[in-house]
């Protein structure tokens, strides 16, 4: 019973290991995402300035720059929460 008992927990120590080195590694693939994010904004803003250099009297939102920044602040409430 006890060598059961033995297996069972170094399973689920391997289960949390993976877990865990799984969850760390997410960042990783987050930091990219975030990093690919800025050509595309400064591509958007040479698109915008162009768009209202063409359009001068245009009201017209070419993105959304208002909806980005409100993602941009929820990530940063998500990233800024205090540690357990």
């Amino acid at each position: 019973m006890a060598k059961f008992k033995y297996r069972l927990t170094e399973q689920a120590d391997k289960n949390v290991e993976a877990f865990q080195t799984k969850r760390i590694e997410a960042f990783d693939d987050l930091e990219k995402e975030i990093e690919s994010l800025v050509p595309k904004l400064r591509k958007a803003k040479l698109s915008t300035i162009k768009y209202y250099r063409e359009n001068p009297n245009s009201y017209s939102i070419v993105y959304s720059s208002d909806l980005i920044k409100d993602y941009i602040d929820d990530l940063e409430k998500l990233l800024d929460r205090k540690e357990n």
